[in-house]
C-alpha cells in the first residue's frame, strides 16, 4: 500500500511539474521593452514644420500621392459598396469629392472610392490636419484614418489603426476619433476613443487634427482639444499590444455605405449620391522630435 501511495504521489508531483512547465507565463516586460512611456517634454514648447500637403489643386487626383484600393464588402466590415479604381473620386475648385452612388457594379448595388497614400507617403509622428465636409444620409460611413505601412507587430489590430475621424449618417452632427490596438479594438469592444457633437458637419467644413507623439495621440476639432490616448497614464509598462504606434503609417480616405456600423440602423433607399469633400490634408513634423526621443528614461 505504501509503495502504491508513494508511486501515486510521485506521479502527481511529476504531472504537476509538467503542467506548470507547459503553462508558465512569459515574464513581465522589462523597462527596455516599454513603449509609449518614459518621455519627458513640455507640450507647450513643441513647434511644427509643414512636411507634406495635399491641397487638391488641379482637375484630377494626384496619383503621385494616392493609389486606389478596389473591391467589395469593406474588408470584413460587411459594407455594401464596391470600391472602384477612381471613378467615384474627382477634383475641382480645390476640393476632393468622394461620392457614393447607388448603382449596380460587379455584384454590388453601390459604388464608392477608397484612396490610400501607401507607398506614396508614409510617416511616423507629427501633426495631421484635415479640413473636410461629410455626407449625411442614413447608411453612410465616412472615414479619414491611418494604417501601418509594414504591420511590424502582426495583422490587424496588432499593428494598430488611427482613426482621425469617422462619421455615420444615422448620427447627424456626431463625429468619432478612435485608436485600435491588440489590447484595445472594436472586435473586443475595448477600443479607445471619443465622440463629440459638432454642428453642421455635413453642411460646413471642419478641421480634424491629431498630434501623434512618441507617447500619446491627441485629438482636436476646429482647434479645440477633445481627447488623448496615452497608455502610459494607466499602465506601468505599455508594450506593443497597447502602443504599436512607433512605426510608419499611411493615410486613407473613403466613404462606405452600410456595414456593421454604418448600416446598423438601415440604409436609405433614396437620396443618393452622397459625397464627402476634402479641402486639404497637411502633415507637419515635430521640430523637437529627436529631443523627445532622446529624453526617454
Amino acid at each position: 500500500m505504501k509503495t502504491r501511495l508513494t508511486v501515486l504521489i510521485i506521479g502527481l508531483l511529476l504531472s504537476s511539474l509538467s503542467a506548470c512547465t507547459k503553462e508558465d507565463p512569459k515574464p513581465d516586460p522589462t523597462p527596455s521593452n516599454c513603449k509609449g512611456d518614459g518621455y519627458t517634454y513640455n507640450l507647450d514648447d513643441l513647434t511644427y514644420t509643414l512636411s507634406w500637403a495635399e491641397e487638391f489643386d488641379g482637375t484630377t487626383v494626384n496619383l503621385s500621392n494616392w493609389q486606389y484600393e478596389t473591391g467589395a464588402s469593406g474588408w470584413g466590415n460587411n459594407e455594401l459598396q464596391y470600391y472602384t479604381p477612381g471613378e467615384n473620386a474627382s477634383v475641382s475648385d480645390g476640393l476632393l469629392s468622394i461620392s457614393i452612388r447607388k448603382e449596380a457594379y460587379k455584384g454590388a448595388n453601390f459604388t464608392s472610392t477608397r484612396m490610400v497614400s501607401r507607398d506614396r507617403f508614409e510617416f511616423r509622428y507629427g501633426k495631421v490636419e484635415v479640413r473636410a465636409k461629410m455626407p449625411e444620409l442614413l447608411g453612410t460611413w465616412a472615414a479619414i484614418w491611418m494604417m501601418p505601412a509594414s504591420s511590424n507587430y502582426g495583422t490587424w489590430p496588432k499593428s494598430g489603426e488611427i482613426d482621425i475621424m469617422e462619421y455615420v449618417g444615422y448620427e447627424p452632427d456626431r463625429v468619432y476619433g478612435t485608436v485600435h490596438t491588440d489590447s484595445y479594438n472594436h472586435k473586443e469592444g475595448t477600443q479607445q476613443g471619443f465622440n463629440a457633437t459638432i454642428q453642421n458637419v455635413a453642411d460646413e467644413f471642419h478641421t480634424y487634427t491629431i498630434e501623434w507623439l512618441p507617447d500619446q495621440i491627441r485629438y482636436y476639432i476646429d482647434g479645440q482639444y477633445y481627447w488623448k490616448f496615452n497608455p502610459g497614464l494607466f499602465l506601468n509598462c505599455p508594450i506593443y499590444k497597447q502602443w504599436p504606434f512607433d512605426q510608419d503609417f499611411y493615410l486613407i480616405l473613403n466613404t462606405a455605405v452600410g456595414g456593421d456600423w454604418g448600416g446598423s440602423r438601415g440604409v436609405a433607399e433614396t437620396g443618393w449620391p452622397q459625397t464627402m469633400q476634402v479641402d486639404y490634408i497637411r502633415v507637419y513634423e515635430v521640430d523637437q522630435l529627436q529631443a523627445i526621443l532622446d529624453s526617454k528614461k
